[in-house]
């Protein structure tokens, strides 16, 4: 496997990282992209401006995950906006390459810390199906993963949970939020 920038001039390859948004968040997330211009325009866009995008090949060239980021905060914070691996490729180190890969990348750019928001819209967590309010730091400091929800993954490669948004995406159905320093101290 090899991780390279993700990069308009190879059409087939970003086609490729569009048709993966679509299966890989169909079971969960099935709205996130629920076509393939959807999922061609978030690609499109990972590939703009100050952005990362950075896509995972298999040695026979075919695409086995992606990630992109962009900064905030005058680039001391950047957003993890896509992290996918094919379904059938998943628990073998590729979305913690990932990951990895990102870091050095934001790192270079000077980079402290990323972040991203993980939303819970199919029961996968203790915090899904509840009113997280008056006090949702009380829920988030005894969250459980009922179904294998990412978070898992991403405090498995140094994420720390911090914070929670209570109904992000309709009633019960919060965004975790999780960040990483990348900062070398």
């Amino acid at each position: 496997m090899r991780i390279v920038d993700l990069c308009g001039s190879d059409a087939a390859v970003a086609r490729r990282a569009a048709e993966l948004l679509v299966s890989g968040f169909a079971e969960h997330w099935p709205e996130a992209w629920p076509d393939l211009d959807s999922a061609a325009s978030t690609v499109d866009e990972a590939m703009t401006g100050d952005r990362i995008a950075r896509v995972a090949l298999g040695e026979d060239g075919d695409v086995l995950g992606w990630s992109a980021a962009e900064p905030l905060y005058n680039g001391n914070v950047w957003e993890l906006t896509v992290l996918v691996v094919r379904p059938c490729m998943q628990r073998r180190g590729i979305g913690r390459a990932l990951v990895e890969d990102m870091e050095e990348r934001v790192r270079e750019r000077g980079g402290l810390t990323i972040w991203l928001g993980s939303d819970d819209e199919d029961d996968m967590t203790s915090l899904a199906g509840v009113d997280l309010y008056p006090d949702p730091l009380e829920h988030l400091a005894r969250i459980r993963d009922k179904k294998g929800h990412p978070f898992e993954f991403y405090l498995k490669v140094g994420f720390s949970i911090a914070g929670v948004l209570p109904d992000a995406n309709g009633l019960g159905k919060p965004d975790i939020f999780l960040a990483k320093s990348v900062a070398r101290r």
